[in-house]
């Protein structure tokens, strides 16, 4: 009976120390680097937003979960991208606003590229920081519609529309935009350009005038960037970790944190994510801060 009570203690033991492994592996697969078992906000969070940005959901997703992560004391977002779809670049932006104002400190770290939807993101940051030779800027917007009725009526081939109101099929790749048409859609990319400019000069203290004088499109270098107010320091990615050690008193070089990417097969690229990405290269009537030039 004795060594049968021994027996299951041993069991028991063995069971519970497994158990603890397990869920020890968890986190670790979870953050990328080590378990979350460490004192309060002594870690760095590293965020990237890379190439073009199609959609909101995974990088807001890592910013709140950070937020709320009582060992994370500062949040890096990592920048490398040409910008892109208006309402995914606005969704990340008003993201990371709010755990700015949550109070726990967010800088942005562009990279290679941070233009147009991606620069807009990089305003809700405390501090923004670019390699000297960063691409930055090309603030304004765009909207592109492809026409192919010229091509349609030379092989004999049309459309017929039955629709509700004129404007119902406005940018129909199947005939030419009227003026009217083009009016409107003039006045709705005017009012998303105006919204831009309000959060560069609300974000950036600059007198509206200055930002206008740049917001033209333009591509800036990072050390143009900061001579004009928009960039807030020169600065690597490495400069970036220590500032946000020092701003939340992390004495020496912060452990940074991330979430592992996804590694993607083969047959994943040639069919999830190459579809994905020519489906919305291709994709009509999409309102855009964003280079002219190819997204990174």
């Amino acid at each position: 009976m004795r060594r049968q009570g021994c027996l299951f203690f041993i069991l028991g033991a063995f069971v519970a120390v497994f158990a603890i492994l397990l869920v020890a592996l968890v986190m670790f697969a979870l953050v990328g680097e080590q378990p979350l078992l460490w004192p309060l906000g002594r870690d760095v969070a590293l965020v990237e937003v890379m190439g073009p940005i199609w959609d909101a959901e995974e990088i807001v997703r890592q910013l709140r979960r950070y937020s709320e992560a009582h060992s994370v004391g500062a949040i890096i977002l990592r920048i490398d991208s040409g910008g892109g779809v208006v309402g995914p670049s606005q969704e990340i932006y008003a993201e990371v606003k709010r755990v700015s104002e949550s109070g726990k400190p967010v800088i942005a770290s562009i990279g290679a590229l941070g233009a147009s939807g991606a620069y807009y993101i990089a305003c809700g940051a405390d501090s923004i920081m670019a390699n000297p030779g960063t691409i930055t800027g090309s603030i304004g917007v765009q909207m592109k519609f492809p026409m192919a009725y010229e091509l349609l009526e030379k092989v004999g081939v049309g459309f017929e529309t039955i629709k509700s109101n004129e404007y119902k099929d406005i940018g129909s790749p199947y005939r030419e935009m009227t003026d009217a048409e083009r009016h409107l859609v003039q006045d709705m990319i005017d009012d998303v350009y105006e919204q831009f400019i309000s959060v560069v000069v609300a974000e950036r203290g600059l007198p509206r005038e200055e930002v206008l004088r740049v917001a033209d499109g333009r591509l800036l270098s990072g050390r143009q960037a900061e001579e004009l107010g928009l960039v807030d320091r020169i600065g690597s990615l490495e400069d970036a970790v220590e500032l946000a050690g020092a701003m939340v008193g992390i004495e020496g070089r912060p452990r940074v944190v991330k979430e592992k990417r996804r590694q993607f097969s083969l047959l994943d690229l040639l069919l999830g994510q190459t579809a994905e990405r020519v489906g919305n290269e291709l994709a009509t009537c999409r309102l855009e801060y964003r280079m002219a030039v190819p997204a990174r």
